[in-house]
């Protein structure tokens, strides 16, 4: 017996070629082959698709359950030779390159596809250059899923930024999840990773599979995803806006005034709760009608980029470009944008670049290695939350937010950045004892790294989005919140006052009998209010978590409280600065806000409401911004210390507070606010000389807003008597518990 008719089948030479069949390659080195199929090789590229051999071109392909692999060039049909694993290979005699399709075999059918591995990178030089250099500035159109034609064929460029891989390969529903046949390449010293995927187009779920130097694999959400699955799924969504924008007046106008001297009234809104169920198309049918009749010039939205914990409310970000999909689509996001821009009503969003969550699909270790969050634990971590903090000293993670914050003003045309927990970022030892932090390199507290992405973010917000205004949520005396980058400031354009929110709601939570020994706390936010640019923010924080709603936590009956919180709320309205409202307080609900169910919007049915108390708080709200648009006293100097002066400041005794306030011209708006619970008649307060007669133009005792009517309905005549260092004065009856608002008749 001859020794080839005992060798098992496979051991006596390779079987005879299918006709059409190409001319077998030559092998990759076990070293290639091993780090490919691993999905750990750098430049996959090099060893698929089609390249010049002695002989001819060689094929290689890597489908992974393929029963067979041709490639068609002119209609012709040559068969790969399988190589095993998911290999296939071959050499046709040609001189160069040719333009090829794969015709890939399974089981159930039979797939013409483009080879990936044909296509030169997807990506320019320049995008490299600038991100290496950190100063991508639409760093959303480099990196991510970008759906495009690419060489003459539609498909999606996939790229991503994992300096530390091994390797990393694109998964998605497009490929049963598995990743094995799609593995990218590395460009350079960039840390970027591309692929274009020949007719992988928008809708298509995708994930990145990233495999560490250290061996491991796993799955990750894109960081740069422009869509995302509604959680729980937790998939990135290729995508691509096609949505017509109609608020061209509106952007042309909106930085016609600076936002320090125009009204400026937010209404703040958590969007899933504010009607539950509706989606953002749902809600551009009634939030704008809602917010204009009620007088508010901005909205502002809690955070909505994609989180996966709705009890969050969105302040743990997971996918920091991709608006959350429980609502809807992103360009059902900007349709609910340009709606409000339509009613006049500017859109301010909260931006959360100070911590991000440990979710391990996520951002987290992303590539294996620390590498948006610090390598030192002593700042990785933040200790209050359970996330991690931004690495703002790696020139690649201040791109990624600062493009980001870019990304929202230019791709959803929001008005405004309320920036979130900025005290956090600035100091090291935020909330943390001796031992759990290091400091600067100069031996000091502050974050110097954060210091400086702050600067660059709003000096670059600034220049790019004419009429977007940053805010930030700072509680500490950080100096130079809202002072210019350029005189060493951080920039920002407003500052929430957080003393003057606690310092006032700890006053109204006193029983009036008692105030007179907190009176400070309503006049010391005075002696700081133009040290920056201020919002009075009653917000979210301010009405959850056993802090009471605004009317709850007013002393005395039910009547007093909704006295209490009229009173409060004209006190907010004259006082130097802009004024936030969180939503459920503009009619005073009673019950703490909760994100499962949102405002008691039945409270304000008549079936319910009989009197006009919770209406009649609503009415109120929207005559405070009725008449404070019209009374550029009440806004146009508000960075002014001259724009402000005391009338009576020191009244404790009295419970009463009155100033006034200035425009430009000089015209001024008498306020009085009297936090005692009796009327005071013929109460005589100073007034400038020269106005004769003064006419009352807001009362919050009023009793369409449920107040004991006790008003000042004929004009009010100044006096040659000289009162509070004035030469003239008026003489009023003060409501119990209320506010009034006078102006020059």
């Amino acid at each position: 017996m001859a020794l080839r008719d005992t060798l098992p089948p496979e051991a006596a030479g390779p079987p005879p070629r299918p006709p059409g069949s190409c001319a077998k390659a030559p092998p990759l080195s076990p070293t290639d082959r091993g780090r490919l199929l691993a999905g750990a090789h750098h430049d996959p590229h090099a060893l698929l698709g089609a390249h010049p051999v002695p002989g001819g071109i060689a094929f290689r392909a890597l489908r992974p359950y393929a029963h067979a692999v041709r490639v068609v060039i002119d209609g012709e049909r040559s068969y790969l030779t399988a190589e095993g694993d998911g290999l296939f290979s071959g050499v046709l005699p040609l001189d160069a390159i040719p333009e090829y399709t794969l015709l890939v075999s399974y089981e159930d059918a039979d797939h013409e596809v483009h080879d990936p591995y044909r296509f030169l990178p997807a990506l320019g030089e320049f995008d490299l250059h600038l991100i290496r250099e950190g100063r991508h500035e639409q760093l959303w159109k480099a990196l991510g899923a970008e759906p495009m034609c690419h060489q003459g064929v539609t498909g999606t460029r996939f790229t991503v930024w994992a300096p530390n891989a091994q390797g990393v390969r694109v998964a998605g529903d497009f490929g049963c999840w598995d990743g094995t046949a799609f593995p990218m390449r590395s460009l350079g010293s960039s840390g970027v990773w591309e692929l274009f995927l020949p007719g992988v187009g928008e809708e298509a779920r995708y994930k990145f599979e990233i495999t560490s130097r250290y061996g491991g694999r796993f799955l990750k959400a894109d960081p740069m995803a422009r869509r995302a699955e509604v959680p729980p799924a937790t998939a990135s969504v290729v995508t691509a806006s096609h949505y017509r924008w109609g608020d061209e007046e509106w952007m042309a106008r909106r930085g016609d005034t600076p936002v320090h001297e125009a009204p400026f009234s937010v209404y703040e809104v958590h969007l899933p709760s504010w009607r539950p169920g509706l989606t953002y198309r749902q809600l551009a049918e009634r939030l704008p009608a809602y917010v204009k009749d009620l007088g508010f010039t901005h909205v502002e939205f809690m955070p909505v980029a994609q989180h996966p914990f709705s009890g969050s409310w969105g302040y743990q970000v997971t996918g920091f470009y991709a608006p959350t999909a429980r609502l809807g689509t992103p360009d059902d996001l900007r349709y609910l944008i340009d709606s409000l821009h339509r009613a006049g009503i500017g859109v301010i969003m909260d931006w959360v670049p100070a911590h991000f969550p440990k979710d391990d699909w996520a951002l987290a270790r992303f590539d294996g290695d620390p590498l948006y969050e610090p390598g030192d634990s002593r700042r990785a971590e933040h200790p209050d939350w359970g996330t991690y903090e931004f690495d703002y000293g790696r020139t690649e993670v201040r791109n990624f937010l600062v493009a980001n914050a870019v990304y929202w003003c230019e791709e959803f045309h929001v008005d405004g950045l309320r920036v979130d927990a900025v005290a956090s970022m600035l100091y090291l030892d935020y909330s943390r004892d001796p031992g759990q932090w290091a400091p600067n390199a100069f031996g000091g507290r502050e974050d110097l790294g954060a210091v400086s992405f702050l600067q660059e973010m709003n000096a670059t917000v600034y220049r790019r989005a004419p009429g977007v205004v940053t805010i930030a949520e700072e509680s500490t005396a950080w100096n130079g919140v809202t002072r210019p980058t350029d005189s060493g400031g951080l920039g920002f354009g407003l500052k929430w006052n957080m003393g003057w929110m606690h310092d006032s709601l700890g006053y109204m939570e006193h029983e009036p009998v008692h105030r007179k020994y907190h009176h400070n706390e309503m006049t010391f936010s005075m002696v700081y209010a133009y040290s920056e640019n201020y919002v009075l923010p009653i917000s979210h924080d301010e009405v959850v978590h056993g802090k009471q709603a605004l009317v709850s936590k007013m002393p005395g009956d039910w009547w007093q409280r909704r006295a209490n919180h009229r009173a409060y709320l004209g006190f907010m309205w004259a006082h130097p600065g802009k004024q936030l409202l969180f939503m459920g307080q503009e009619f005073a609900q009673g019950a703490e806000w909760s994100e499962g169910q949102g405002p008691e919007w039945w409270l304000l049915d008549p079936a319910y409401c009989v009197e006009a108390d919770h209406r009649g708080v609503q009415d109120l709200v929207r005559d405070l911004n009725t008449v404070y648009r019209r009374t550029p006293a009440l806004w146009q100097r508000d960075s002014d210390p001259g724009g402000f002066q005391w009338v009576r400041g020191d009244a404790a005794e009295d419970n009463v507070f009155a100033f006034l306030r200035y425009d430009a011209d000089g015209t001024p708006l008498l306020a009085v606010s009297h936090l005692s619970p009796v009327v005071r008649e013929d109460y005589r307060l100073g007034v400038p000389e020269g106005i004769p007669v003064w006419h009352e133009v807001l009362n919050t005792d009023a009793a369409r807003y449920g107040g004991g009517d006790v008003t000042n309905p004929e004009p009010v005549k100044s006096e040659s008597h000289p009162c509070d260092g004035r030469p003239a004065s008026i003489r009023l009856t003060l409501p119990p518990l209320a506010t009034t608002w006078l102006r020059p008749a």
